[in-house]
């Protein structure tokens, strides 16, 4: 009897890994497994639009969209299926375990052995997540970019020989005496192969989003340095954007300013701004443009994280260059060419009069 159970046992055991795979739910969202949350949530709206059955989409991948966006927005249902697959997942939510494998074993012998006591199997401590900046361009926040960074951090390896772990104190009774007993907690560890901490490099790839903001995070699950006996926790890059020496941020808007002559403020003017993927913006004004006078062309701002064909405004400040000096018969023809308007003090109700 005992070589039949073994010989189960190891079979089930064959049988269990292609069970708990399941379906890639960040394959059907055609995202990576370290996504941040504003990845999936982009990634979901956009692939339900496209496959939605009110569009003519199909309905059974607008299904499996739905699914994997519900376990990959749920952090708690993330983590299970992260470390056992969708069927792991399923045993977590029938049973309301943990989420650990064990569920599954208990289907297959029903109690024997201790497997289907339906104990829930105590969680790792986590080893603290590693926020690390990252410094990015104007020009990859509005274009989106993928880019490689080496990174080097430790990773747990096997080593020889065994060592205690999944320690824990039970309460434990003894008698002392006749009708005396104390109780006191004995510490109980199983006995586990070795491991060992050793640095090694990796290369991550970093998908930076068009419209991503300075705070925002890309969160690589898992990728923190290993601690052990801990869960590992997420290596998490803080958006830093760098300065541009032409345009200015403001939420999803821009600023630029634009210098030019006094000839053009009062005669009209025409300005090429190349934007930051390297088209043409055209700003022409017929009529006299004044100094720190600012033109607002809508929908050439940032484009939005939450809908990249939506994009903020532009705002164009403009500097009027005037002439250091006047020859005498220069002076004479701009006499000539204008009404003269007398200087006088303003008062704070003239209309005439700028405010200040």
């Amino acid at each position: 009897m005992l070589r039949y159970v073994v010989l189960t046992l190891g079979i089930v055991l064959l049988v269990i890994p292609g069970a708990l795979a399941g379906r890639d739910f960040y394959k059907i969202l055609e995202v990576p497994r370290g996504a941040d949350e504003g990845t999936i949530k982009r990634a979901y709206r956009r692939l339900s639009l496209e496959n939605h059955p009110d569009k003519g989409g199909d309905a059974d991948k607008f299904a499996e969209i739905s699914s994997a966006y519900e376990v990959l927005s749920d952090s708690d249902k993330r983590k299970t299926y992260d470390r056992y697959g969708e069927e792991g997942l399923k045993q977590r939510e029938q049973g309301g375990g943990g989420g650990s494998g064990c569920d599954v074993f208990s289907q297959f012998f029903g109690g024997f052995g201790g497997f289907g006591g339906g104990q829930r199997e105590p969680e790792a401590p986590r080893a603290p997540d590693l926020v690390i900046p990252v410094q990015v361009t104007l020009e990859d926040l509005y274009k989106g970019s993928s880019f490689p960074i080496l990174r080097d951090r430790h990773v747990i390896k096997s080593a020889p020989g065994t060592r205690n772990c999944n320690c824990k104190n039970r309460m434990v009774t003894k008698q002392v005496g006749p009708g005396m007993f104390q109780q006191f907690a004995q510490q109980e560890c199983d006995s586990c192969p070795n491991v060992k901490l050793v640095r090694e490099a990796t290369t991550l790839n970093v998908d930076v989003e068009p419209g991503m903001d300075d705070g925002m995070q890309i969160v690589f699950h898992g990728e923190s340095d290993a601690m052990i006996d801990h869960d590992p926790g997420n290596l998490i890059l803080r958006i830093e954007t760098e300065d541009h020496d032409r345009f200015r941020r403001e939420g999803d808007d821009l600023h630029v300013g634009v210098r030019i002559a006094l000839v053009d403020a009062l005669t009209g003017l025409r300005v090429v701004l190349p934007h930051l993927d390297g088209h043409e913006v055209i700003v022409e004004r017929s009529g006299v443009t004044f100094p720190q006078e600012v033109v607002t062309i809508p929908g050439e701002g940032m484009p939005l994280t939450d809908s990249v064909s939506r994009h903020g405004d532009l705002h164009v400040h403009f500097t009027v260059e005037f002439p250091r000096e006047l020859s005498a018969a220069d002076k004479s023809a701009v006499r000539k060419l204008f009404t003269s308007v007398p200087s006088e003090i303003c008062s704070r109700s003239a209309a005439r009069c700028s405010s200040f």
